[in-house]
């Protein structure tokens, strides 16, 4: 009869160069967070102080007294809310529309095989190297032929016919570390693309589908340039174009804009720390085969 002996773990302890090395980077990544938090932690200083502490030197970190009633004034200031209710529909629908489309374009470039694909996604990518102010002029024009400025159309409707070269490629990058054994069990079983794409790929594609959505969020979420072009109607205006209305020269209250700009800046915190472990999973993972 034999027994068992448990075999013990040893745990490598080490070397005091590892331990110097690992403490060097955590401690340039401290003092990196730190800097790169000091923008943040300003404005959120600032959206609670009164006007005179703003620009008081030295600087004012910790509000006194500290100022909520700034919030309320920026809401009475400007219909802060409609905007922020446009930029909400805006954001959600081209998120819809770029997710859909860049994961069945990546799906066409990675599983089907068809003449010209090597030439058609380099051509994609080409996209990438063109100025976007280059295409404003004509996309203005083919608008206004349209009948659709100064609606949401033209930032609502372009995210479903492709989802930009950068989605396309990231989800592609990801679909190629999935195993096509799962394709041809699908087929024999009698699933056509559609069902292979919705039914297998799809639902293991959540890290990258979460980074290309959190992309596409913090892009039309904060996006100044379009809204400008095509909105003219006040009621109508996005929150980054609205918060255009509070810089004036004749009544800086810089305290009332931080707390305008806060209905900016929080929901895209909260968006990050939300899915931030599937976007930096998603990012990561489309570069791990390519073909």
């Amino acid at each position: 009869m034999t027994t068992s002996v448990p075999v013990a773990r040893v745990r490598s302890t080490p070397s005091p160069g590892v331990l110097i090395q690992r403490s060097i980077q955590y401690l340039v990544m401290i003092v990196l967070s730190i800097i790169f938090m000091i923008p943040l932690v300003w404005m959120v200083s600032s959206s609670l102080k009164e006007q005179g502490q703003v620009f008081a030197y030295p600087p004012i970190w910790i509000p006194d007294p500290v100022l909520w009633s700034n919030y309320p004034e920026a809401l009475d200031r400007a219909p802060l809310l409609r905007w922020l209710s446009n930029t909400a529909m805006i954001t959600g629908a081209a998120i819809i529309g770029t997710v859909l489309s860049s994961s069945l374009v990546a799906f066409g470039f990675a599983r089907l095989r068809f003449p010209g694909r090597r030439f058609l996604f380099i051509l994609l990518l080409s996209t990438m190297m063109l100025p976007e102010v280059v295409t404003l002029i004509p996309r203005f024009i083919m608008f206004r032929y349209l009948g659709w400025l100064d609606t949401f159309l033209p930032m609502t409707v372009l995210p479903f016919f492709g989802g930009g070269a950068f989605n396309i490629f990231l989800v592609r990058q990801f679909y190629m570390t999935i195993p096509t054994d799962f394709d041809e069990a699908a087929r024999i079983d009698g699933a056509s693309n559609w069902m292979i794409w919705w039914r297998i790929l799809v639902p293991l594609s959540t890290p990258v589908l979460t980074a290309i959505t959190i992309f596409s969020f913090v892009y039309h979420w904060n996006d100044f340039l379009h809204p400008l072009l095509y909105l003219f109607s006040e009621d109508k205006k996005t929150l980054a174009l609205g918060l255009r209305a509070f810089i004036n020269p004749i009544d800086a209250s810089w305290h009332i804009s931080m707390a305008a700009s806060m209905f900016l800046v929080i929901p895209i915190v909260i968006l990050f720390f939300v899915g931030q472990r599937y976007f930096i999973r998603g990012v990561v993972m489309t570069g791990i085969q390519g073909r």
